[in-house]
C-alpha cells in the first residue's frame, strides 16, 4: 500500500499543499518551522484519525481557517481510493471516500495504514502509561479497524460510569442522601463488556509483538537485549496467556465490585482497561528507568519496526514516517535504521538537512520552505 497524491486545504501552516508521491523513499527536507512534519503529520491522520503532536483537531486548523481538509490518493495493488477528512474543531468531522456521499470518520480507517518513528517515541519507554497505552491501541486498531467503536463505546460508557460516581462521591461529602446507584450495576455490565473485548484484542497484541520486538532490537543494537513486553492489568497485576472474552469479562465485574467503595469515595472508575499499562524490560530489567538514553530509543525503534512487521505479514504493507529521527540517533543506529527501513514500499522521511538523509534512503527529494513544497 502507498499513497499517490496528498492534498491539504487549510491544514496546519498550509493554505493549499498538493504534493505527488512515489513509491520508495520521499524525503522533505527543510529547516525547523517550515511545514514539513506538517505533511506526514496529515498522512499520519488519515491512519488513526489523530496526531501524534497534539491532543485535539483545533491547532491543526490554520489559523483564521474554520475547517481543514485532507485528501489522499491511496494505491493497494490494483485497487485505487480517495480518502477525504474535514476536520471541524468542536463540530462533528467529516469524511467521504471515492467521493461517494459522507461515512463516519472512522469508516476511513484501514484504507492508509501507517507507522510513525518520531522523536515523541521515546516517551513510549520513558513516558506515563497512557502512552503506551495509546501505542497499544492505535495498533489493535490498525490490525481490526472495527475496534474503533470498541475504543469509542469504551470511552463513552467510562464516562458516563465516572459521572454518576462522581455525583455519588459528592453527595456523601456535602451529607445529602444517597443517590440511588442501582443503575451502576448496568453501567458495570457495560463497561465490563466493552472493556473485555479490548482487553482480549490488546493481550493478543502483545502475545504477537514479542518475539518481533525482540528481534528488532536485536536487530537495531546487536547483541542489547533481550527484551520482554508484559501486560500489567489493574484487574490482576501481570496478565499471563490470553484469555478469553468470557474470561475477562467476570474479572473486571468481579474487580469492579471488590473497588466499588472506594470508587464511591473518590467518584472515579478505579479498574479496567483505562488504568493498565505496558510493561516494558530490557534484559530483565525495566526500561523505564534502568536503560539508557541510547538503549531507550533503541527500544522505541524496535517497538515501532515490531509495528511495521506485523502489519505486514498480515497482508497490508503500511507507509513508513520518520519524523525528525535521523538526527536523534549515532552514527550507528542511523545507518543501521536506514538499512532496516530501506526495503519497504513506501517511506516518508522529513529531515532539517540533506546530510541527515543517510545515503541509503536515496529517492524523491522535496525542499519545504514557508509552506511551499517544491520537488528538487
Amino acid at each position: 500500500m502507498h499513497v499517490t497524491h496528498l492534498s491539504l486545504a487549510d491544514f496546519r501552516s498550509y493554505a493549499r499543499a498538493e504534493v505527488s508521491l512515489d513509491p520508495g523513499v520521499t524525503a522533505f527536507v527543510g529547516a525547523n518551522g517550515q511545514g514539513k512534519t506538517n505533511l506526514v503529520e496529515a498522512v499520519g491522520y488519515l491512519a488513526t484519525l489523530g496526531s501524534h503532536r497534539v491532543s485535539s483537531d483545533a491547532p491543526l486548523v490554520r489559523m483564521g481557517a474554520e475547517r481543514a481538509v485532507i485528501r489522499a490518493a491511496v494505491t493497494q495493488g490494483e485497487r485505487s481510493q480517495l480518502v477525504e477528512l474535514e476536520l471541524n474543531p468542536g463540530k462533528a468531522n467529516r469524511a467521504r471516500i471515492n467521493r461517494s456521499s459522507q461515512v463516519r470518520p472512522r469508516d476511513v480507517l484501514g484504507i492508509v495504514r501507517t507507522v510513525l518513528f518520531a522523536p515523541e517515541d521515546l516517551a513510549l519507554v520513558k513516558g506515563d502509561p497512557g502512552e503506551r497505552r495509546r501505542f497499544l491501541d492505535e495498533l489493535v486498531t490498525a490490525r481490526s479497524p472495527r475496534m474503533a467503536g470498541v475504543r469509542s463505546d469504551y470511552e463513552r460508557v467510562l464516562k458516563q460510569r465516572n459521572t454518576l460516581l462522581k455525583s455519588a462521591a459528592m453527595a456523601r461529602r456535602h451529607g445529602g442522601r444517597s443517590l440511588d446507584l442501582s443503575t451502576l450495576d448496568v453501567w458495570d455490565q457495560h463497561l465490563a463488556g466493552v472493556g473485555a473485548e479490548l482487553l482480549a484484542q490488546r493481550l493478543d497484541l502483545i502475545g504477537t509483538l514479542q518475539p518481533l520486538a525482540d528481534k528488532a532490537y536485536g536487530d537495531v543494537a546487536p547483541g542489547g537485549g533481550p527484551v520482554a513486553l508484559d501486560y500489567r492489568s489493574s484487574v490482576g497485576g501481570e496478565a499471563g496467556p490470553a484469555r478469553t472474552r468470557e474470561e475477562l469479562y467476570a474479572q473486571l465485574i468481579e474487580a469492579m465490585a471488590g473497588v466499588r467503595k472506594q470508587e464511591i469515595e473518590r467518584g472515579v472508575t478505579l479498574v479496567g482497561p483505562h488504568r493498565d499499562d505496558l510493561v516494558l524490560s530490557l534484559r530483565g530489567m525495566p526500561a523505564k528507568g534502568y536503560a539508557s538514553h541510547g538503549e531507550s530509543w533503541s527500544y522505541a525503534l524496535a517497538l515501532r519496526l515490531a509495528s511495521y512487521e506485523l502489519l505486514r505479514g498480515e497482508g497490508n504493507e503500511p507507509v513508513l514516517v520518520l519524523d525528525d529521527v535521523f538526527a536523534e540517533l549515532d552514527a550507528r543506529r542511523r545507518e543501521r535504521l536506514a538499512e532496516l527501513v530501506a526495503p519497504a514500499e513506501q517511506v516518508l522521511v522529513t529531515a532539517a538537512v540533506d546530510d541527515d538523509v543517510p545515503g541509503t534512503l536515496a529517492g524523491t527529494r522535496y525542499a519545504v520552505s514557508a509552506g511551499e513544497v517544491e520537488r528538487v
